[in-house]
């Protein structure tokens, strides 16, 4: 199971939970308003502890239909549209499915209770758009970061250890040029998309997208076991030779990169005041875009820097070649680095 099914698998469980408090709300609101001045009192019969069991049961089902539905369907067959058209389009589902439970307790229960219907299908589908809204504002920001936009993690700038890869489009200019603007998006789009997966299965997170760049970072202790900062680039490579069929027949061309990687120091927080990021800042970006500028002309696919490669046993599973001592660009100081290649 790869670790995109994993967070998938992880955001179901979220959601199951939520809509299983939701339920109890439901059912403690519905119990204080059955005692207010305004209420007739509740019916005969009436039990807390039922009403409690029948709401949280419906968020769980709910969840085991409708949060599966959004996890795992939604939010694949839907995630090229706008929010605002799959919101709408889950909540008049969700309606829709709702007018037809209550068209089949008409059909097979004597008494019918249709205002409770209409009030479960009205809150229920509230609940479901807003879930909605929630997954596609999670997945604009990227994994995990849209939560810790809520807790405030990074309110207060925090120094973290971090690796850093500059992944970049070989002959990006060239396909440009050849494929047009429009065409060129899409091919993007759909690269990108592809090597989301081997990102995610070695720890990755895709800090930003910049022109035909990607900027994937890892937490320190993540990205140096297993060598999975140096992994990601070689299964990126071994998936997109697989998917090569798929390219040529789209786009007539086979998509290739080259990447920079180095470690460090950087500061984390928040930025901005209309449109608010959290952002890394420090010398580590920096270098590692210099880094990656090298590959072109040392003709590699991979550099990383001396400082890195210290920290990991490169012997054995990959070709290394020790570079030597290089000036980068706007750098005083020289850096050893060493080109890898299997």
């Amino acid at each position: 199971m790869n670790r995109r099914t994993v967070y998938k698998f992880r955001q179901l469980f979220i959601i199951t939970a939520a809509w299983l408090v939701i339920g109890f709300l439901i059912a403690v609101y519905e119990h204080f308003v059955l005692f207010t001045n305004n209420s007739a009192g509740p019916a005969p019969g009436y039990s807390f502890l039922t009403s409690v069991l029948m709401n949280m049961g419906a968020g769980f089902i709910g969840a085991m239909v409708g949060g599966s539905a959004l996890v795992f369907y939604v939010n694949v067959r839907y995630r090229d549209k706008s929010y605002g058209h799959t919101v709408i389009f889950v909540t008049l589902f969700f309606l829709f499915v709702v007018l037809l439970v209550n068209i089949v307790m008409r059909i097979f229960i004597e008494k019918p209770d249709s205002y409770r219907v209409l009030k479960n299908g009205l809150v229920w589908g509230i609940v479901v758009a807003v879930t909605q809204l929630f997954l596609q504002i999670n997945s604009k920001f990227g994994q995990g970061v849209f939560w810790n936009f809520l807790r405030g993690k990074y309110n207060t700038p925090k120094e973290e250890s971090r690796i850093f890869m500059f992944l970049d489009l070989n002959s990006s200019t060239t396909i440009a040029e050849r494929l047009g603007d429009k065409k060129y998006h899409a091919f993007l789009k759909d690269l990108f998309s592809d090597i989301t997966n081997p990102i995610l299965d070695n720890k990755g997170e895709i800090y930003q997208y910049v022109g035909d760049e990607v900027i994937i970072a890892w937490k320190y202790e993540n990205g140096i076991d297993n060598l999975k900062c140096i992994q990601c680039f070689f299964d990126i490579k071994e998936h997109l030779q697989r998917l090569n069929d798929k390219y040529l027949r789209q786009y007539d061309l086979t998509p290739a990169f080259k990447a920079g990687i180095h470690c460090g120091k950087v500061v984390a927080g928040e930025v901005g005041i209309i449109k608010r990021d959290i952002t890394y800042s420090g010398d580590v970006l920096n270098t590692t875009s210099r880094i990656q500028g090298m590959c072109r002309e040392f003709n590699a696919e991979v550099i990383v820097s001396a400082d890195l490669a210290a920290e990991l046993q490169l012997t054995g599973r990959y070709a290394v070649q020790a570079l030597g001592a290089i000036r980068l660009k706007g750098k005083e100081k020289e850096m050893q680095l060493i080109a890898l290649s299997r």
